[in-house]
Order: C-alpha cells, then structure tokens, then sequence
C-alpha cells in the first residue's frame, strides 16, 4: 500500500520532516518558496500539506482538493489561509495556538529593550570604530517604572506582562471586552483605545489580524500618542499602516518602533528600512529551536489524526468534513 502524499511549500524543521517521512512520503518546496501560479500545480494530488506563512488562496485550495484532507499550518497564524474555501473543499484546517506564546513574548520585550536603549545605532557606531564615545550619544528611554499599553488580553498579551512585572511597569490594556481574570493575574487597568495611546510609553501589539484590526493603527492613532513613545508589533503587519508608520516616525509623532511583521511580507516599507528609530527582524518572534521543534511534532501529529480520519486538535473548520 502505498504511502499518503505529504506536500511542504518551504522547508520547517528537519525534525518535523523525519516524524511526517515515518508515515508519508514528503516533497519540500524550496526555500524561497514557489511563484503562485507554480504552487497552484505543486500542490496538486497530495494528501495533506504542512504549511509555514506561504498563502493558500482559494484557487490553490481547489487545486488540492481532491485528494487533500488537511492543511496544518506550521505556526498560529492562519490568515495566509483560504479557510472559507478549504470548508468549501472538505479540507480541515489547523494551527498551533499556545505553542508559541513564550518566545513571541520574548521577541516583544527583546524589541522593546532593543529599540527603547538604541542598541541597533548603538552596535554600528562600535562595529564601524566609531570615536570618541561621548557620554551624552545614543541617549534611550528608560523601561522600568514606565507605562505600557497592551493591546490584546490573550496568552501572548499575558506572557508580555509577566515580563513587564519584573521591569515595575504600569500595565494598561484595551481589548474587545474587559478580560477580569487578565487583570487579576497581571494588575492591567482596562482602558479605551484612545486613552490607552494617550498614556503608554510604550505600546505593545497582540491581536489577530481581521477585518476589524486591519490598520488597526494609522495616522489618527499615531497622532494621539506622545512623541516618546515606542510602537512595538509582533502581531501581524496589516495591523499597522506602513505609510501611516513611516511619516509618524519621520515627523517625530513617535519616537520609535520594533517591528517584527510587515504589511506585505517579505517586502519591507523601503523607507522604514532607511529609518535609524526602528528596528526590523524577519517574522522570527517563535524562531527558537524549542519552538519550531514542538510547532514540527504537533503539526505532524495533527496530519496523521487527518489522515485517519480523526478531527485534529486545533482544527479551525471542523464542519469541513461533516457538513
């Protein structure tokens, strides 16, 4: 009997790719991913694909659909995602919530130290040589005992004010709802969004990406917020007006941002990448060995449920197959 058909856009961990080979025989994509009109083929006559942030619109899902039962996404985020149309197909499709809390938590507050202390002009000025060291250069904000606004109550959000408890800082969040069990375990004060923008020093981003949050910030949030104050996004870039972002740095609106997502990943903003008041990483705020190690087991082990018929953990559209 021949082995179920596991498709892989762009490599993941070779520990995920060593479980799935147990059971399946796996094609990888290259690295940099295919061109879409090559996934639409590629995708064609699998079992199952196991996929990092690489979209899947609806004509790739209906490429798929014949053969495919699952589509396991390999981190928490699901937006690259047609979910409507994998439904439509019979495609089950999952996530990994909560395996990713700690270390976007991290890369949030790394980002926020980072930016607050300057420490990217700061490690060019040594790396170039540069002389003297005067004693008043890359002057930064002080992070303890000061205000930070929390933009979401969910696990992340929680995980970053555990953080900020042990810098003395004042926790303010706003959310959809008053969350009570956020402020008992952290001591947040639930605030409205303009009142949170008006009095952070620093403003953290944790909210999925929807048709409510797209541009969740942009000039009118930009221009409430004190000009030392720091954006800081591990969310999702369309969250953020780029453009928005850009002229509130430029002019001085903001002090300065940690950003971590992007508008139209890969591609960058060009003039934020000319900015020196914020600071940039690829989307690694889970790009721990730890991480992608549990994301890589758990992802295959949701496909082999798939594959035997069992709703997988996680799944985010358990009608698909029972509609």
């Amino acid at each position: 009997m021949s082995k179920p058909r596991i498709f892989v856009p762009r490599a993941v961990v070779p520990e995920a790719l060593e479980l799935l080979r147990t059971r399946c025989h796996v094609d990888v994509g290259p690295e940099a991913g295919l061109p879409h009109e090559e996934l639409v083929e590629a995708v064609r006559g699998y079992d199952g694909i196991f996929t990092p942030v690489i979209a899947l619109k609806a004509d790739v899902i209906d490429a798929m659909a014949p053969t495919c039962k699952v589509i396991a996404c390999f981190g928490v985020g699901f937006d690259h995602v047609d979910i409507a149309a994998a439904t439509r197909n019979g495609i089950w499709v999952t996530h990994n919530p909560g395996f990713v809390t700690d270390d976007t938590a991290d890369m949030a507050f790394a980002l926020l130290l980072a930016v607050a202390r300057r420490l990217r002009e700061c490690d060019i000025f040594v790396r170039e040589g540069g002389t003297p060291w005067p004693l008043n250069s890359f002057m930064g904000l002080r992070v303890s005992g000061k205000t930070l606004g929390l933009v979401g109550s969910g696990r992340i959000a929680l995980a970053v004010a555990t953080r900020a408890a042990g810098f003395g800082m004042t926790l303010l969040y706003t959310a959809r709802h008053r969350n009570e069990d956020f402020e008992a375990r952290t001591g947040a004060h639930y605030v409205n969004k303009h009142d949170l923008l008006r009095q952070s020093d620093f403003v953290s981003l944790h909210i999925p990406l929807t048709s409510e949050t797209e541009k969740y910030i942009g000039q009118e949030e930009f221009e409430l917020m004190q000009r030392h104050t720091v954006l800081i996004n591990t969310a999702r870039g369309k969250v953020v007006d780029e453009q928005a972002l850009v002229d509130a740095l430029r002019s001085g609106l903001i002090a300065a941002a940690g950003l971590d997502v992007f508008e139209n990943e890969p591609q960058v903003h060009p003039d934020l990448c000319a900015l020196p008041n914020v600071l940039l990483a690829p989307h690694k705020g889970v790009a721990t060995m730890d991480c992608f190690k549990t994301l890589g087991r758990s992802g295959a082990e949701k496909i082999f449920d798939a594959l035997d018929g069992k709703l997988p953990a996680n799944c985010l559209n358990p009608e698909a197959r029972h509609g």
